[in-house]
């Protein structure tokens, strides 16, 4: 379902009267569900015409047959006048839009077709959300003409990341008098995807701009001298500059020197996911916040050029991933932020207990910058994490302390986050802890002044390049 149109109708659960050409077991089924569709005050009025006809026979009162018999049959007659209602309607959905961050507003359309020939008469109109996303919304219809449409809309909104189920969409046609109510359900439905919050990064100078981004690019050939110039024919709009005239001399055609060929600068996002480093649930607990600060430091990465992967403490990438991580610009930077936060909406805990799967994944080469999201560190887990700064250019970690976030803002640092936190920064990470309550953006410009603080101080060997 996309945001820019209505999709094909769906029929399927469209009211479809009986035209005589079904058999008896169906018209008898047919008949059973006209009656268990009858609403309270058709049971009542059922109930009481009964009654009446009885009391009327013991009594021998012909006056109180008839109204006992009209009680009993009027919701018996809107029952079958109901069940033999000759119209056909059609529904669709559309997401605006169908990515949502938490915490956010989402507006769900809802079109219903007539699509024979006759009017309808009330309609109500129901669809089926999960509890999180609010209130099951209800909506009554008025007489839709042949031919016609209605067009009705709602809002969601979840503060928790996920992928909801939406639909399917319920139809109920009701009589007149409100004696009897049939229920159908359309066949489809559609996601909501509720992805983490993002919220947008200073620029800061990162590791692995001198090596690969922005003017700090390297050639892809060797240009020791002149012998060693590789020139290409001249196209036009070439600088004239860059003409290379000994080539153009010897080849009897406008040669030109070849560009520096730039090598994209990578970064791996590694997000701690194991259940035993994190403590607490819901929006505001610290499992949340790392994994709302990988996402911000992934798409912060994309914008500005580097190539990104996504990786999590098994080891496990994002599906599609090439091996040195999603890069592009325009469309294909946005499809590719899309697929991690499709990624980050439903990652959870792992049952892992280390961090070595993510250190193999690592250890295979130069990973450029490595960004961290770490819950508790052990001893031998923060050894792990002090290894993995060896197959990087850069790194930097941000470390929840769940003594803290469960004692909430203001606690002190514990003492095993303070000696995880040495150990990280002895190993050459540029390390901050996360406080509770601390927005994204101030604890990044937090490790952005750790980093210029470590590369002033004499003999550190910590910080981000």
């Amino acid at each position: 379902m996309t945001a820019g149109g209505y999709p094909a109708p769906d029929p399927g659960g469209g009211f479809t009267g009986g035209d005589g050409a079904t058999n008896d077991k169906g018209d008898k089924s047919g008949l059973r569900t006209a009656l268990a569709g009858l609403t309270t005050r058709g049971r009542s009025f059922l109930a009481a015409g009964i009654a009446a006809a009885i009391c009327a026979y013991v009594l021998g009162q012909n006056d109180l047959l008839r109204v006992g018999l009209l009680l009993a049959a009027l919701p018996l007659v809107c029952a079958g006048v109901l069940y033999r209602t000759r119209y056909r309607v059609a529904g669709s959905r559309r997401l605006s839009p169908a990515r949502v961050p938490a915490g956010s507003e989402a507006r769900v359309h809802l079109r219903m077709d007539n699509i024979s020939r006759l009017p309808t008469g009330l309609l109500m109109l129901q669809d089926r959300v999960p509890y999180v996303l609010g209130p099951r919304p209800r909506f009554v219809l008025d007489r839709v003409e042949a031919g016609g449409r209605r067009e009705v809309s709602y809002r969601v909104r979840s503060d928790l990341r996920g992928r909801y189920p939406l639909g399917p969409l319920q139809l109920r046609l009701t009589d007149p008098f409100g004696m009897c109510e049939l229920t159908r359900s359309f066949s489809t439905y559609d996601t909501l995807t509720v992805i983490p919050r993002v919220e947008p990064l200073p620029p800061v100078r990162l590791a692995g701009e001198a090596k690969g981004y922005g003017d700090g690019r390297q050639r892809s050939l060797a240009l020791a001298g002149e012998d060693d110039v590789i020139p290409r024919g001249y196209r036009y709009g070439d600088d004239l500059r860059r003409v290379h005239w000994r080539s153009t001399a010897r080849y009897g055609e406008l040669m030109v020197r070849r560009e520096e060929q730039p090598q994209r600068a990578r970064c791996t996002v590694l997000l701690d996911t194991r259940a035993v480093a994190f403590q607490g649930a819901g929006p505001d607990s610290a499992f949340e916040w790392a994994v709302s600060g990988t996402a911000s430091a992934l798409v912060h990465m994309l914008e500005r050029g580097f190539s990104v992967r996504l990786l999590t403490d098994t080891g496990n990438a994002v599906p599609g991933e090439h091996t040195e991580g999603f890069a592009g610009a325009g469309q294909e930077s946005a499809d590719a932020a899309g697929l991690m936060m499709d990624t980050l909406a439903v990652v959870d805990h792992s049952d892992a207990y280390t961090l070595s799967a993510a250190y193999d994944v690592l250890r295979g080469g130069n990973e450029g910058l490595l960004v961290a999201f770490f819950g508790d560190l052990d001893e031998e887990q923060a050894g792990v994490a002090a290894r993995m700064r060896q197959r990087s250019g850069g790194a930097v970690a941000f470390l929840m302390d769940s003594a803290s976030w469960a004692q909430g803002a203001g606690a002190p640092l514990s003492q095993q986050c303070a000696e995880r936190l040495r150990m990280l920064r002895e190993a050459g990470w540029t390390a901050v802890v996360v406080r509770p309550g601390a927005s994204v953006v101030d604890t990044w410009r937090q490790a952005d002044r750790e980093r210029t603080g470590a590369v002033t101080a004499p003999g550190s060997t910590g910080g981000w390049s």
